[in-house]
């Protein structure tokens, strides 16, 4: 086997970078990294884009039934059309608190009359209808109550409770809840429906 003898190597190539000079060694040493670098990122390059078309046929290609499609966010007058379809209607405020004196009487809370208050919102053309139960019964009775009620009525919010206790021994608390119901006319739900049109 054929030793390489490195010291005659390294004579030659510095006599030769002498004889050319250190601006011409300069330019060889930065050709040789420019091709390596090249060399390295060539095939960088190739995945990129190989990724990237692959991306482009997806984004081009029908999505399959079944799968999820992210939707555009909704619009301004999208959101104050579900703003609107979201509220209850004043005209059957006697029922909804009808619903509320039968989720009482469900959970087992006793509950005789309430206090009740109609309000309008100009700025929205909301009214609003705010309500007073004094409830009495078991402390998680009433909060499934309250609970019960928001479910019942998607439109309401649940303000405010207050609980009383006679006495520590006492099973039975009493408590104030105090609920509002967002409500509209049947007359603005058409003027609003109009407001939001394109």
């Amino acid at each position: 086997m054929k030793q390489i003898h490195l010291a005659p190597l390294l004579l030659r190539a510095r006599l030769a970078a002498v004889r050319v000079g250190p601006a011409a060694c300069l330019a060889a040493v930065l050709c040789l990294v420019g091709a390596a670098g090249l060399a390295w990122l060539a095939p960088q390059r190739a995945k990129l884009q190989a990724e990237r078309q692959r991306l482009e046929q997806q984004r081009q290609r029908p999505a399959a039934p079944g799968t999820l499609v992210s939707a555009p966010p909704p619009s301004a007058n999208e959101n104050m059309a579900g703003f609107y379809a979201a509220l209850g209607e004043r005209r059957h405020a006697e029922q909804h608190v009808k619903v509320l004196f039968g989720l009482a009487a469900k959970a087992g809370l006793s509950l005789r009359q309430g206090e009740y208050k109609f309000g309008y919102d100009k700025a929205s053309r909301v009214s609003t209808y705010q309500i007073v139960l004094p409830v009495k019964g078991g402390y998680n009775a009433i909060w499934q109550f309250s609970l019960e009620a928001l479910r019942a009525l998607p439109f309401a919010s649940l303000d405010d409770i207050a609980f009383r206790r006679e006495n520590i021994n006492d099973a039975q608390v009493e408590a104030r809840v105090r609920l509002t119901l967002y409500l509209q006319d049947a007359a603005a739900v058409s003027s609003s429906s109009a407001a939001v049109q394109p």
